[in-house]
């Protein structure tokens, strides 16, 4: 197998069929390897467990227990940056004519890949949409994480694959309040100036 062989592999997006597994085998793996579930969310009580110690019962955690997801973290980081610039497809993401037509209806002139440039940056940081998308979206997106007791990562990998009914329901309300989110409120954040 040749270098260019290989790296034509690595800069291309990996079919569903080769990265669905993939990301699926870690279930198993975590599971025979150390009785680990996999998920995420939780990672953010073991970051703040561990620079800010508490003496208060009701906030104690032991973080060292489950440092592992520590290092799980670690990884994801490290393969989003590999997959990312590294390795990263030289191609732009291509949106759909009726998602550009979207953008465009609700005043994004040129809107391009999975975040446009319009929207998310530092500059718009500081109006009102770009509050309402980033700082509010993510404050809701950490506290449902945590209402629903994990994230898309823990019910919709983890939980499916046990077959917990919780996940199935945590897992169709995810995609519902999207769909729903996208369609009712989106287009009213688009077109605050």
């Amino acid at each position: 197998m040749s270098i260019l062989y290989l790296m034509e592999i690595l800069y291309k997006p990996w079919p569903w069929y080769v990265a669905g597994p993939l990301i699926g085998i870690t279930v198993p793996i975590l599971l025979l390897l150390g009785n680990k579930k996999l998920g995420i969310s939780s990672t953010l009580t073991q970051i703040c467990a561990a620079c800010i110690p508490s003496n208060i019962t009701s906030l104690k955690y032991d973080w060292r227990k489950d440092s592992w997801n520590l290092l799980f973290v670690a990884g994801v980081f490290l393969g989003g940056f590999l997959g990312g610039y590294v390795f990263a497809n030289p191609n732009p993401v291509e949106l759909s004519a009726s998602t550009i037509e979207f953008f465009k209806s609700h005043g994004l002139a040129h809107p391009q890949g999975l975040m446009p440039q319009e929207l998310f940056n530092w500059a718009s940081l500081f109006s009102i949409k770009g509050f309402l998308l980033m700082i509010a979206g993510g404050f809701m997106v950490g506290f449902g994480t945590r209402y629903a007791r994990g994230c898309t990562s823990g019910h919709g990998i983890l939980g499916l694959s046990a077959l917990q009914w919780p996940s199935l329901a945590a897992t169709a309300s995810f995609f519902l309040g999207g769909i729903l989110f996208c369609r009712f409120v989106l287009p009213y954040i688009l077109d605050l100036h």
